[in-house]
């Protein structure tokens, strides 16, 4: 049985498959619940992915925190990003002047028996002012504790050895003794 990992998301497909080579994308359109518990919005968006198929299913959810905002954007990232942009997260840090941030992203797997399984990957860094063209959202202002270079700084190689991701996605690789 296949493993499909459903995203719209180019950036976010290359890094999981250059963890997990066996999987496939694929790109269907489903709801999606605002809420601030990431396991939430997984688990609706995996049993309506399972109505389309009986297949083996990953979806991620990723947020980020800000030390000055305790719990936000969290995942609701996405509207933060389009409305505020980086810049506006670097100058919410500024203003507070709490530079603290943490990447967090929840892997959710859907089995062929139908249960979801929940595999968490996070890194602790700082806020800086945007830099770097490479990766997606918010990489151009997160720079990884012990490093000088923001995500979007990095190769896509290099942030997969570090991102929260990546921590994630071999805690489900191991699940899945590929």
């Amino acid at each position: 049985m296949k493993l499909f990992y459903i995203t719209g998301n180019e950036g976010k497909f290359r890094e999981t498959k250059m963890i997990i080579p066996e999987v496939e994308q694929l790109n269907i359109d489903l709801p999606e619940i605002q809420e601030v518990d990431p396991k939430k919005i997984i688990e609706l968006k995996l049993l309506e992915a399972k109505k389309h198929a009986n297949e083996r299913f990953i979806i991620d959810d990723a947020s980020f925190y800000l030390g000055a905002t305790p719990g936000l954007p969290g995942p609701l990232i996405k509207w933060f990003m389009k409305t505020i942009g980086n810049q506006g997260l670097f100058q919410i840090a500024s203003r507070f002047d709490n530079f603290e941030a943490k990447a967090v992203v929840i892997v959710g797997y859907l089995n062929e028996e139908g249960v979801i399984h929940y595999f968490e990957g996070k890194i602790d860094g700082k806020i800086v002012e945007p830099r770097g063209t490479n990766g997606f959202g918010w990489d151009a202002i997160f720079q990884p504790n012990g490093f000088e270079k923001t995500f979007a700084e990095m190769s896509t190689e290099d942030k997969n050895l570090i991102s929260h991701r990546k921590i994630a996605l071999e805690k489900l690789k191991k699940h899945l003794e590929i």
